[in-house]
């Protein structure tokens, strides 16, 4: 068994994997980029996230620039997420989603061990129609 050096157990570290996902979704891009991103009702963007956490909203605006807070509640009753920025938003085309800090008892925590392990991350979410079918491509950061 060989030992990593220090150099390797470094890049480990501060490298980032990137995670590839595809999905095509009978309906126009109009519709599944509305409905993702819960533009029209907020209630269709909490039920596609409600996978991963079942309060999952988000606070903010997917404008450009602007800072966006996607947050739920744990099971202990506790409010918490991820402080987000939109990146970049070309309407049904690409949304990209810069993570920033944390989300904990009602303050933004923006550096420390757990900060690290995934700030500047990013979520990117590509959208293209063919004959009334969209086909969703996400590529996510990972460490």
């Amino acid at each position: 068994m060989s030992k990593s050096s220090p150099l390797s157990s470094y890049l480990h570290h501060i490298m980032k994997i990137k995670l590839h996902f595809s999905i095509s979704i009978q309906s126009p891009v109009a519709v599944v980029y509305d409905k993702m991103l819960g533009l029209t009702d907020l209630s269709n963007y909490e039920s596609w996230t409600a996978l991963f956490n079942p309060t999952s909203t988000y606070e903010g605006t997917w404008e450009k620039g602007s800072k966006i807070l996607f947050i739920g509640v744990d099971e202990n009753g506790a409010k918490g997420g991820m402080v987000s920025i939109i990146a970049e938003n070309k309407p049904q085309e690409f949304v990209s989603i810069q993570h920033k800090g944390l989300y904990q008892n009602g303050k933004e925590v923006m550096e420390g061990p757990e900060v690290e392990k995934w700030a500047n991350g990013f979520e990117n979410y590509s959208f293209k129609e063919e004959n009334g079918i969209t086909q969703v491509q996400v590529e996510l950061d990972s460490n």
